[in-house]
């Protein structure tokens, strides 16, 4: 399924708008990176929620949205899956909305974990979780979030989220169920915070948040979208709408930079060089500031729990159009060169 640029009422901004020459040539680029690693088969599907085991390997998307509001897309990027680990950012603005730092940060820190992502520890130093990206920060998180009825606040992060995305959001009732029934590490968790004072006793509720959160449907679009709307300083840039509060992205785009993408951080932070975010499901986005989102999907994962075609199609991506952050060869990057 090829995708075409989508331009969809563009918000006003200070870079140029794109020529139709200039897009079908950045279109091209996605093609041309989507049928280089479509054929890649290493990786397995995770399993450890039964229903993530249910994904066909073979899915391939990428998307790629600018704060001008264009989109370019290839692959199978209108195909579902759950946000799993992706939802960990929007969970962690929407506490910093909520809370500000100073109150969120007395839950949670800000440091590489230097362990796995659902590691049953705390910071030895602070006694609180490392960072709002390994499980038992996100918990956390949820537990800042949460409302009671926990419907309400579900229904809340579905809502932000669908702000981001610019489309209703759903979740997926069969992972959120698989979720909840294999998820008694997570479970311990929660009762590790409650032990430490880090949230209150209503650890069920807390957990349900959680679970939810990581069962809300999205596909290549919608990550992308949703990260630039990060990058339009909170702005869905195809819909106008202003969805998270620009003064704590700087928190999230930071930690998402150290801490986002598992044990693989830091590799990733040499060789992209973007706030990024994945996900067991498959899933990746990153944030190019001020510029552009990027989301792939592809389900088959490597050692990390990292989408194997997804970081090598992010690291083409960051590579072909100077997207590294510390890309100090360009002007912001070679993407704007591309619009001038």
């Amino acid at each position: 399924m090829q995708g075409a640029p989508d331009r969809e009422s563009p918000q006003a901004s200070a870079t140029p708008a794109m020529t139709p020459f200039l897009e079908t040539q950045i279109q091209k680029v996605i093609d041309e990176i989507y049928h280089k690693y479509k054929g890649v088969d290493d990786g397995t599907v995770a399993t450890y929620i039964p229903e993530l085991g249910k994904a066909n390997p073979k899915h391939f998307g990428i998307c790629l949205a600018t704060v001008e509001g264009q989109v370019f897309t290839a692959g199978d990027w209108e195909q579902e899956f759950t946000i799993q680990s992706m939802s960990k950012p929007f969970a962690f603005q929407m506490a910093l909305e909520k809370h500000g730092p100073e109150e969120t940060l007395k839950h949670v820190g800000l440091e590489p974990s230097g362990e796995a992502f659902n590691s049953i520890e705390l910071d030895p130093k602070t006694g609180r979780p490392f960072n709002p990206m390994v499980n038992a920060g996100a918990i956390a998180v949820a537990s800042l979030i949460k409302q009671s009825p926990v419907q309400a606040s579900i229904a809340a992060f579905v809502d932000k989220l669908s702000g981001a995305a610019g489309r209703r959001l759903r979740l997926d009732y069969s992972v959120l169920a698989s979720e909840t029934e294999t998820g008694n590490r997570n479970r311990a968790i929660g009762y590790l915070l409650l032990n430490a004072g880090i949230i209150d006793e209503q650890v069920q509720l807390s957990l349900d948040q959680y679970f939810a959160q990581c069962s809300v449907l999205v596909n290549c679009r919608d990550l992308a979208l949703m990260a630039a709307t990060m990058a339009n300083i909170g702005n869905n840039p195809v819909t106008g709408q202003s969805v998270f509060d620009f003064q704590f992205l700087k928190y999230v785009m930071a930690v998402m930079f150290s801490c986002g993408l598992y044990d693989f951080a830091g590799n990733w932070a040499v060789e992209v060089g973007l706030p990024a975010k994945s996900g067991v499901s498959g899933g990746i986005f990153g944030v190019v500031n001020r510029q552009l989102g990027i989301g792939v999907y592809s389900p088959k994962l490597d050692a990390q729990g990292n989408s194997v075609r997804g970081i090598l199609a992010c690291r083409e991506l960051a590579s072909h159009f100077g997207l590294h952050t510390f890309d100090f060869s360009n002007v912001g990057s070679s993407f704007m060169q591309w619009l001038l």
